[in-house]
């Protein structure tokens, strides 16, 4: 048995102002569990994405998240939770003037192949996008898979 504190437990780069493991921080194997804290125009995810073998179910504590998705956007507030199929594109938004507090817990824990989508300026187009650190490692890049274009930087 393994017992932690949220606050206690060190963050991740990217576009959620609080992303913290908390699954990797109790050793569980078979499902990732991720504590998240979103300001005001952020997002749980680097891009509109799907995880191919990962189903996820997102628990919304405070605020409302929207969602969006292959069939429109989808709101959920506080006390609701959605669930996305493993192959379902989906990105969440923090689009009020609240925080959101959410947890995100996926099954299995690592998602092996993930398609990540976001705008490509140089493209013209919504494109397969990669992710890499920046050599000082101080951030991390979203980088257009065609044409090699940065689309976000997140810290």
């Amino acid at each position: 048995m393994r017992k932690v504190r949220i606050d206690d437990v060190a963050g991740w780069m990217g576009p959620a102002d609080v992303k913290r493991p908390l699954g990797r921080e109790l050793g569980t194997e078979d499902v990732a569990v991720n504590y998240f804290e979103l300001a005001p125009g952020e997002s749980f995810a680097f891009g509109y994405h799907r995880h191919a073998d990962q189903e996820e179910v997102f628990y919304v504590q405070r605020g409302t998240v929207t969602f969006e998705t292959e069939d429109g956007e989808l709101l959920v507030e506080a006390g609701e939770a959605a669930r996305f199929a493993p192959g379902e594109y989906q990105q969440g938004w923090n689009r009020g003037d609240e925080r959101v507090v959410a947890l995100a817990i996926g099954a299995p824990a690592d998602a092996t192949e993930t398609e990540i989508l976001r705008e490509c300026a140089d493209c013209g187009d919504r494109t397969p996008q990669r992710i890499e650190p920046t050599d000082g490692r101080d951030a991390l890049v979203t980088l257009c898979a065609g044409c090699g274009a940065e689309t976000g930087r997140f810290t």
